[in-house]
């Protein structure tokens, strides 16, 4: 080879040595500065998300025959994911109490409240839920910026000082992870009411029942005097004190009509 052809290949190799090292320099650049931008996109995204405060609601205990209705607003870290929320209605008792500690201590907020018997009689049971509600959201620690509750009626918050956007939603504590926490939390705390309530009413079986209408249920209420803790307002109850049954709520005033703000304090 001569030594012309010689000094020409090293001079096609040399920049071919340059080229290469440009392009991975170049490569290099170009992953940092996307990198950058993706982290920069999630932090706002992050940010946003941390910004815009979702408040789920829910409540347990509607239905049962004694005992009161309970509410939770929970307030979801969305840096902090909790994994198997779901509607508590869906998850065994084991489950719900392996997961309402970890919903209390990764939550940016929460809170429980509830409507007594009495007031369930006084409002009936869906404005006594509405009720337990507001409580729940004026308890928060922290004001939500929108409020998503399960189900299809919202209850009144118009006159309450927390200035957010409120909607209803279908099946929400199957959909959203804000409202299954709030169905955990309500469910286990007004478990445990039952619970301790039950040593106070002997022969109900409430810790077994907590409150709800089974076979077992309804014949201590015909061998035995209702307690203070059966609600006057729900059909076999009336039945057992012999009691005539009340017109159809839907025909009386309207529930969200006249809440207090507050009510009686849930603690006192």
């Amino acid at each position: 080879m001569s030594p012309a052809l010689r000094r020409s290949r090293k001079a096609v190799a040399a920049a071919e040595g340059r080229t290469k090292g440009r392009v991975a320099v170049a490569i290099r650049q170009s992953t940092a500065t996307r990198s950058r931008q993706v982290t920069a996109v999630l932090s706002k995204r992050v940010t946003a998300a941390s910004s815009r405060r979702v408040a789920g609601v829910d409540e347990a205990g509607r239905g049962p025959l004694a005992g009161p209705v309970v509410a939770a607003a929970v307030i979801l870290d969305p840096r902090r994911r909790i994994r198997g929320l779901a509607d508590s209605k869906a998850l065994t008792p084991q489950e719900r109490a392996r997961l309402a500690p970890i919903i209390r201590t990764r939550a940016l907020a929460w809170a429980v409240a509830w409507a007594d018997r009495d007031e369930i009689d006084a409002l009936n049971i869906l404005g006594a839920t509405f009720l337990a509600m507001r409580r729940a959201l004026l308890r928060l620690p922290v004001c939500p910026t929108h409020v998503q509750v399960d189900g299809n009626r919202l209850p009144p918050l118009a006159d309450l000082p927390l200035g957010c956007t409120v909607e209803a939603i279908v099946e929400g504590d199957a959909r959203i992870a804000a409202i299954s926490a709030a169905s955990i939390l309500a469910k286990t705390c007004r478990d445990a009411m039952m619970e301790a309530l039950d040593p106070c009413y002997p022969g109900f079986e409430l810790a077994a029942h907590k409150g709800y209408g089974t076979p077992a249920h309804l014949e201590a209420l015909r061998t035995l005097e209702p307690s203070p803790q059966h609600r006057r307002s729900f059909s076999p109850v009336r039945v057992a004190l012999g009691l005539p049954d009340l017109p159809d709520p839907t025909d009386g005033p309207d529930p969200q009509a006249e809440l207090p703000l507050t009510g009686t304090d849930p603690e006192s």
